[in-house]
């Protein structure tokens, strides 16, 4: 395991664009780094990536590896995973940080497996266990209701999947220069017996919850779907998003790609305005991080109401139409 150095992160690129999560694994990689006193890397893959190495050296990266080929245009788990275990087998990383998105929960199995090592999915928590240098990965587990600390302690590297927003993103420091490794894309050997077809977009419109600065939330308490047209409403006259706790998407009121919380997405908006939302541990460790709390709950013994920088006690269906008179 001696041969094993570094700390790795992989930098997610989708549809020509560098995701937020590659600066936030920086962040988490830079400190688990410098415990070890190793190097910080970030592994780019995909067509036209290269533009993005300066970016990821100015936030933190040591060292950047890149495999840019037309092949690669589009994402194919078993494709992307091969060449990551290529790299791997050659480079022989100790850690290795993956985001949990769509695309890191598939990538980062599929890696681990092809590689025979460990994986902890959807950690929220990473750190150096000092005394032998192991990677400790924290992440909810029973429904949120215990945190369990997992360890790999036979197989290298240590690997983890890390929920998005569980870190702030690194800060750019302009003028920062770094080590580039090309590697290069076997077409016989990095194969798939699956094949792209087509991109579709997802008909979500509006404005992505991990870049919304205001959240406008519902709960059980909406009671039915047509509620959360009314909270669209707020939510469009603040210039914010819709989301939406478990209870709402078990019930089938709104789709699960808003659903906020530890089975869900993690959001740090700088206001939060959570409608009918009782509060229970599972959904604040979701939005726990926003600036700003507003509730508006009929109870006022709710758990969201005393976390709340302000609770509104009172029918929704009520406060959020004089909400909307007055912001006019």
């Amino acid at each position: 395991m001696n041969n094993f150095k570094n700390v790795w992160i992989f930098a997610q690129v989708q549809r020509g664009r560098l995701s937020p999560t590659a600066l936030e694994l920086l962040t988490a990689g830079r400190k688990l780094a410098d415990s070890l006193k190793e190097k910080l890397c970030a592994v780019l893959v995909g067509y036209h990536v290269e533009p993005f190495v300066k970016d990821l050296v100015e936030h933190g990266a040591d060292v950047i590896y890149v495999c840019d080929a037309p092949l690669l245009e589009n994402y194919v788990d078993d494709v992307y995973a091969r060449v990551l275990a290529d790299l791997v087998a050659q480079y022989k990383p100790n850690k290795f940080l993956l985001p949990a998105t769509n695309l890191g929960r598939s990538l980062s199995a599929k890696t681990a497996v092809f590689v025979g090592t460990g994986l902890t999915a959807d950690a929220t928590e990473v750190t150096i266990h000092e005394p032998d240098g192991q990677l400790y990965a924290t992440r909810p587990t029973f429904g949120g209701n215990l945190m369990a600390t997992i360890t790999c302690k036979r197989t290298r590297p240590e690997m983890c999947s890390l929920r998005p927003m569980s870190y702030e993103k690194a800060l750019a420091k302009p003028g920062r220069t770094g080590e580039v490794i090309h590697f290069a894309f076997d077409a016989k050997r990095h194969v798939s017996a699956a094949r792209f077809i087509e991109f579709i977009k997802s008909g979500a419109e509006g404005i992505d919850l991990a870049e919304a600065e205001i959240i406008v939330a519902g709960g059980r308490g909406v009671g039915k779907p047509e509620g959360f047209v009314l909270l669209q409403k707020l939510a469009d006259r603040l210039g914010g998003a819709v989301a939406a706790s478990r209870a709402a998407v078990d019930n089938g009121w709104i789709d699960y790609r808003y659903q906020i919380g530890l089975t869900g997405r993690t959001v740090k908006p700088k206001l939060y305005i959570a409608c009918g939302i009782s509060g229970q541990i599972q959904h604040m460790a979701g939005m726990s991080g926003s600036d700003v709390i507003v509730a508006i709950n009929k109870d006022p013994q709710a758990p969201i109401m005393k976390a709340a920088n302000f609770a509104v006690e009172g029918d929704l269906y009520e406060v959020i139409p004089a909400m909307l008179e007055e912001l006019k």
